[in-house]
């Protein structure tokens, strides 16, 4: 503990290692969306959290509007919870939002922000939210890149159908065969596939399907991945496309937030996603989300694997005893 910040996705929290009655102590900085922030906490009569920007160029140019929720929590055995109305604020300095605590505690703090959502002064559509740096795409205009594009959309020397759950496209045999070695098993070998040159992905939708030939073919944009991306993880999953797996597991941990998580937290353990696994249980132990979410979390044990209870009530012992191995 100390002043440093941990982040997970849209949630960044501070743990205080003791703080007393008349004290100030500032964290170090956090980096969510593409602004560093702070937070700091002043004492006297009451007790008084900041949470501010660093001053830089980037939030002089481009000052975040910010709708959040903080929560803070004493550390002690019987930990209690001051929750903050929903804040939506244009944050410049130090003093645009405060918020006042009545308490009297002293010792260890936990300190919570979950960003609802992240803009760029305001406007509705500069949300800096979710990154995708790692999706194949856009910034990529090479002739070769052009090409394929071509290839897909116009459908030049197309020797394969593809039958979706409502319609379907035309598509390569070779582009598919060098990303999956699945669908090279079905193109090279006696199968049925091979003799009439068609595969049924009925499990899809014809849109899903096509942002699925689209990350192939390496010309995928952002929003159609966004918007498909758990269908994008299964058929992943289904053909071996490792990349793909790996991208979407990468994007569903950056957009993790409580109201998502037993979500992402299912999809974690239906395809083995260690990483997002992990970061779920840090969510809803570590940062304590699971407090929260009681109705839920009651609803979500109802239909969980046993295995998955198991492991979600360790995880619990271990975060509530660290010296439990």
């Amino acid at each position: 503990m100390g002043d440093k910040v941990e982040t997970l996705g849209r949630l960044a929290q501070w743990k205080i290692d003791n703080f007393g009655l008349s004290s100030y102590k500032k964290s170090d900085p956090f980096k969510v969306g593409i602004w560093n922030w702070y937070f700091s906490i002043v004492r006297n009569k009451y007790f008084f959290i900041h949470l501010f920007p660093e001053p830089s160029t980037v939030s002089k140019n481009q000052p975040p509007f910010a709708r959040f929720i903080l929560r803070v929590s004493n550390a002690g055995s019987s930990r209690s919870f001051h929750i903050s109305p929903v804040q939506e604020k244009l944050l410049r300095s130090h003093d645009d939002f405060v918020w006042s605590v009545e308490t009297t505690f002293v010792g260890r703090y936990i300190i919570d922000v979950e960003f609802l959502d992240l803009k760029i002064n305001g406007e509705e559509t500069s949300s800096v939210w979710p990154p995708d740096e790692n999706v194949q795409s856009i910034a990529s205009q090479s002739s070769s890149i052009r090409g394929l594009s071509r290839m897909l959309d116009e459908a030049i020397h197309a020797d394969l159908t593809i039958i979706t759950a409502d319609g379907s496209l035309r598509a390569h045999k070779a582009v598919l065969s060098a990303s999956s070695p699945v669908f090279q098993s079905m193109f090279h070998h006696n199968l049925k596939e091979k003799e009439s040159s068609t595969i049924h992905i009925e499990d899809m939708s014809l849109e899903s399907c096509t942002a699925l030939l689209s990350f192939l073919y390496g010309t995928i944009k952002k929003k159609d991945f966004l918007e498909h991306r758990l269908a994008l993880l299964g058929a992943a999953n289904k053909y071996d496309i490792g990349g793909l797996k790996d991208i979407c597991e990468e994007s569903l941990v950056e957009g993790l937030h409580s109201r998502n998580v037993l979500e992402m937290l299912n999809e974690a353990w239906l395809y083995q996603l260690l990483k997002l696994k992990k970061g779920c249980f840090v969510l809803l132990f570590e940062f304590g989300k699971v407090h929260d979410m009681k109705d839920e979390m009651n609803n979500f044990l109802q239909h969980a694997d046993r295995e998955l209870m198991v492991e979600m009530f360790q995880e619990l012992l271990s975060v509530s005893n660290p010296c439990i191995s």
